[in-house]
């Protein structure tokens, strides 16, 4: 997969698997919780398309699944390799696996860097066509929202380009970061709830939910200590799961996770 200079940069950082492994995280934390819910059990086969460092797809494997890999950072196959996961290059638009060779496509990742509309439903598509029928199709994406709220509760606001950048993304989801500068992110695209929907939709998928991975907990003072203690961590996934079909609630999170089912 040809993948902006820009884009490999910033994941060439190795930011990500530290990102949700250095401390207890809550999309991490809640991602699986939701996969748990939403997949078909072990030993299923699962396509981990975009999967990173393997962070999900090492997880899933100890849960005894049947997990293929597949990413276009070769920093991120080494790192997911040295998990003992089966990890190749691979182009989320352009799947090599057979038609309906899976019980599970996974897109945690591919949405989010993908621009332009098309190649989203391209990718969503041929998700569609290799997963088995009625198989679950579970695609992440960055909410519209997500800048609007780390801005204020990080204080990026008070830093040059953030406010106009944040503006850009509330008003049509393109996100740019030529500066580089390191709490900006990379070149990507923020969702909204009905567009995800709507792009699975058009990729003639079935749309179950739409879900806020972290709701507004994410950005909760302390919120990594409460995680780390069990009864707060029970706590924090029972409201949530409490208040995640609230319409008026679901934009305001960092990441939504749509799952939607195959003919």
């Amino acid at each position: 997969m040809a993948i902006e200079s820009e884009i490999l940069s910033y994941y060439d950082q190795g930011l990500e698997h530290e990102r949700l492994t250095a401390q207890p995280a809550l999309e991490l934390i809640r991602t699986q919780v939701l996969l748990k819910r939403f997949l078909p059990t072990a030993p299923a086969r699962v396509l981990d398309v975009g999967g990173g460092s393997g962070v999900y797809a090492s997880w899933l494997t100890d849960q005894g699944y049947d997990v293929d890999l597949l990413d276009p950072v070769p920093l991120h196959l080494e790192q997911a390799r040295a998990l003992g996961v089966r990890a190749r290059s691979g182009d989320a638009r352009r799947l090599q696996e057979a038609d309906d060779s899976y019980d599970a496509v996974l897109l945690l990742g591919p949405l989010y860097h993908l621009v332009d509309r098309a190649d989203r439903i391209r990718a969503l598509t041929e998700a569609g066509r290799v997963v088995r029928p009625g198989g679950p199709v579970i695609a992440a994406a960055i909410s519209r929202y997500a800048s609007f709220f780390e801005g204020f509760f990080r204080n990026y606001v008070d830093h040059p380009g953030f406010t106009a950048a944040m503006r850009e993304d509330l008003t049509s989801g393109l996100h740019l970061n030529p500066s580089k500068a390191p709490e900006r992110f990379t070149t990507a695209h923020f969702h909204t709830r009905d567009e995800l929907a709507g792009e699975l939709t058009e990729a003639g998928l079935t749309v179950q939910t739409v879900l806020p991975v972290e709701g507004m907990l994410n950005w909760a003072p302390g919120i990594a200590d409460r995680l780390a203690d069990p009864a707060q961590r029970e706590l924090i996934l029972a409201l949530l799961a409490e208040t995640e079909t609230d319409p008026a609630l679901t934009g305001a999170t960092s990441h939504l996770l749509a799952v939607a089912r195959a003919a």
